[in-house]
C-alpha cells in the first residue's frame, strides 16, 4: 500500500512538473492577465522551443491512432483470438510478424501500445518484439516516403525496408532464444484481465474503448513529451558540424548518423528527408544506419519502452539493436 501510494505522489509530481515545463515551451509573452510576468526567449532556447513543438506536433497524431488501435484491442479482441491468429511456429511466426507493418501502416510511437497489448492478449513476445522493430519501417507509408525523399537514389528505400526487415528478424530470434521470463513492468502481466473484468462489465464495448484509449494516452504521452524536451535541447545544444567532423570513416559514419537518429527522435514517417539533406557529408551506408535505426529506437521511444518492459530487458534490447542496425548496414551493398 505505502509503495502504491509513493508512486502515486511521484506520478502526479511528475505530471506537474511536465506539465509547467510544456507551459513554459508553449507559451510566447506574457503569462497572466494580472502578474504581467513575461518570458523572453533567448535564440537558442527559441530553438529549443520550436523543436519540442514540431516533435510533439508530429508525434501525437500516430500517438492518438496507436492507442485508439490499442483500445480497439484491448475491447474487441481475446486472448485466444490472438493465439490463434498468431503462427505456432517462429520460422513462420517472425517473418510474419516483420511483414505485419504492411496491415498495420503505425509509426514507432503508436506501435508500443499496440505491441503490449498484444502482449498481454497473448502474443509470443518474440513476435510482438519482431513487430515493434519491424512495423515503423516495414509499412508502405514510410517506404514511400523513403523513394520520395531519395528520388536521386530510389533503391535506398528498398534497403531501408530490407535491413529493417533483417534486423528485427534477428532481435526476434535472439528474445526467443534467450529471454525466457515475461519483460513485461510489475503489474502489466496481469492489467489486462483486470481492464476486462472492472471496465467492461460496467460499461458498453465502445465506452470502454475511449476509456481505455484516455488512459493509453496518458501513459504514453507523459514519455513522450519528456523525450521530445530532451531530444529537442540535444538537437539545440548539441553542435552538428562536430558530428559531420567525427563521422569521417564507414564505422564512425554509421554510429554517428545512429546517434542522430537517436537524438533527433523523428517520426518514421518524415525521417528519409532529413537524412536526405546529409546525402552529401555522410556514406550511404550510414544513412541508411539512420533509417534503420531511428524508427527502431530514439530517446523519446527508449522511455516509452522503459514505461513498458523491465529495465534489464530494454538494455539488452538496445544493445541488441545497436549492434545489429551498425553489423547488417555497413555490411550492405548500398
Amino acid at each position: 500500500m505505502l509503495a502504491k501510494i509513493r508512486h502515486f505522489f511521484i506520478e502526479i509530481i511528475g505530471a506537474l512538473i511536465l506539465g509547467l515545463a510544456v507551459v513554459l515551451l508553449t507559451v510566447n509573452g506574457t503569462i497572466g492577465m494580472f502578474t504581467g510576468w513575461k518570458i523572453e526567449w533567448s535564440p537558442q532556447w527559441l530553438d529549443v522551443k520550436t523543436f519540442f513543438l514540431s516533435i510533439v506536433l508530429e508525434a501525437i497524431p500516430f500517438v492518438l491512432l496507436g492507442v485508439f488501435f490499442s483500445a480497439f484491442i484491448q475491447t474487441f479482441i481475446t486472448e485466444e483470438q490472438v493465439r490463434r491468429w498468431t503462427p505456432k511456429s517462429m520460422i513462420i511466426g517472425l517473418p510474419f510478424a516483420g511483414l505485419l507493418g504492411f496491415l498495420f501502416p503505425v509509426c514507432e510511437c503508436a506501435i508500443i501500445p499496440i505491441v503490449r497489448r498484444l502482449i498481454q492478449k497473448g502474443m509470443p513476445l518474440p513476435v510482438g518484439i519482431t513487430f515493434l522493430l519491424a512495423g515503423p519501417i516495414v509499412n508502405p507509408v514510410v517506404l514511400s516516403s523513403t523513394y520520395v525523399a531519395f528520388s536521386r537514389y530510389p533503391d535506398m528505400a528498398l534497403y531501408r525496408g530490407v535491413a529493417g526487415f533483417v534486423v528485427a528478424i534477428m532481435v526476434g530470434m535472439l528474445v526467443f532464444l534467450f529471454v525466457k521470463k515475461n519483460p513485461l513492468r510489475l503489474g502489466m502481466e496481469s492489467q489486462n484481465r483486470h481492464e476486462a473484468l472492472h471496465t467492461e462489465a460496467a460499461r458498453g464495448k465502445l465506452s470502454a474503448t475511449f476509456s481505455h484509449a484516455v488512459d493509453e494516452f496518458f501513459d504514453m504521452g507523459k514519455y513522450l513529451l519528456f523525450g521530445a524536451f530532451i531530444s529537442a535541447l540535444l538537437q539545440v545544444f548539441v553542435s552538428r558540424e562536430i558530428l559531420v567532423n567525427i563521422g569521417q570513416t564507414p564505422l564512425t559514419s554509421n554510429l554517428v548518423m545512429m546517434g542522430m537518429a537517436y537524438l533527433f527522435s523523428l517520426c518514421s514517417e518524415a525521417d528519409a528527408f532529413i537524412a536526405a539533406s546529409f546525402s552529401n557529408s555522410f556514406h550511404s551506408s550510414s544513412l541508411l544506419a539512420f533509417l534503420v535505426f531511428g524508427p527502431m529506437l530514439d530517446f523519446k521511444t527508449t522511455l516509452m519502452l522503459l514505461g513498458t518492459f523491465r529495465f534489464g530487458f530494454v538494455v539488452k534490447l538496445v544493445v541488441a539493436v545497436t549492434v545489429l542496425v551498425l553489423a547488417v548496414t555497413m555490411l550492405m551493398p548500398v
